[in-house]
């Protein structure tokens, strides 16, 4: 008996040194220096495996700006925003970091997802060019690299997710102010939820599990709790900072925030509608938050000041504590969970 217990420890033991050896990955958007930086995380240091560059261009910075994974995790996409005019989807292969196609879309695409149904990627057109009117959303077959719609959506678009089952898309539309569902096979869009003047929406953050998104009020301090059936707003939880991305905790209780102006990452509990913590971010303006499917670490990018580089910083999700950080490059924005 002693010796069957003995050998369950050696067991137990040797499992956790496995698990703790296997590194977590993330692909970074250096937006201000055409670089996109592999960053792996062993439990205790962040540190750069690989540097990619990603622009084209000799004279003009192209701006990588989303970033998303295929779900099979055989490539990485990434979002080029400046173009002359139109910016492009570039597809990277995550077996050496190589350039494997390209797509134009429309002006200055920005956040994108890809549907776990259909396949099809999904990046919403942010056109910061000239006066303000609708952009849109265009679809792009990712195995062909070709654009196979492009949908009218609100002015300003921005965020990019779609439910966990892949029918439906849904961005925001940061200076209409509006929520938009997209229906994911036909690529129409369904319904449009106005939030409100003031409120600028830049992030939605769809629930695992229940009928609910969660929209970043940029403008107005807060986040709203929309309810998917009802088509409402429910709950707005104060926020002050301008929250500006969010993703929700693998279980489904928590909201992890990026507040850009305060220069903090904020905690909110989901079922109590109220901000539970919040910690100082790394450098200034924080920016796009990675977490990681076994729900202990959040990775959040800091765009920072000037010339001083952005960084990338592991939250430990239980002590809702910062446990490493590093510097990936100018203006880190984008960033997207790989593999562990």
């Amino acid at each position: 008996m002693v010796r069957l217990k003995v050998l369950v420890l050696l067991a137990s033991a040797l499992w956790c040194a496995c698990a703790a050896a296997q590194p977590y990955y993330m692909y970074i958007a250096n937006e201000s220096e055409d670089t996109v930086v592999l960053v792996s995380f062993d439990g205790h240091d962040l540190q750069i495996a690989e540097r990619i560059p990603v622009g084209n261009m000799l004279t003009e910075i192209e701006g990588p700006h989303g970033l998303t994974v295929s779900p099979d995790g055989r490539f990485w996409f990434v979002s080029m925003a400046h173009g002359q005019p139109f910016g492009k989807i570039v597809r990277y292969s995550t077996i050496d970091n190589r350039k494997t196609g390209e797509v134009t879309v429309g002006l200055f695409p920005a956040s994108m997802a890809i549907s776990p149904l259909t396949g099809l990627l999904h990046v919403v057109n942010y056109n910061l060019h000239g006066a303000p009117e609708p952009s849109s959303v265009s679809v792009v077959d990712p195995d062909a690299m070709t654009e196979v719609a492009r949908v009218e959506t609100g002015i300003m678009p921005h965020g990019s997710q779609f439910t966990p089952d892949g029918l439906v898309h849904y961005s925001v539309a940061m200076m209409s102010h509006e929520l938009i569902e997209q229906d994911g096979l036909k690529l129409n869009i369904r319904r449009r939820l106005p939030l409100g003047a003031g409120v600028r929406p830049t992030w939605v953050a769809v629930h695992l599990d229940r009928p609910q998104a969660y929209v970043a009020g940029n403008g107005s301090d807060e986040i709203l709790i929309v309810d998917l059936n009802a088509w409402q707003v429910t709950e707005r939880i104060s926020a002050p900072g301008a929250p500006y991305n969010l993703a929700v905790t693998p279980d489904g209780r928590s909201l992890v925030a990026t507040l850009k102006s305060a220069g903090a990452i904020g905690f909110y509990d989901i079922n109590t509608a109220a901000e539970d913590k919040r910690i100082e971010s790394a450098e200034a303006l924080p920016h796009g938050i990675a977490l990681a499917p076994d729900g202990r670490y959040a990775f959040v990018t800091s765009e920072n000041i000037g010339h001083a580089p952005g960084t990338v910083e592991a939250i430990d999700l239980t002590l809702r504590e910062r446990v490493a950080r590093v510097s990936t490059g100018q203006q880190a924005g984008g960033i997207v969970f790989w593999k562990r």
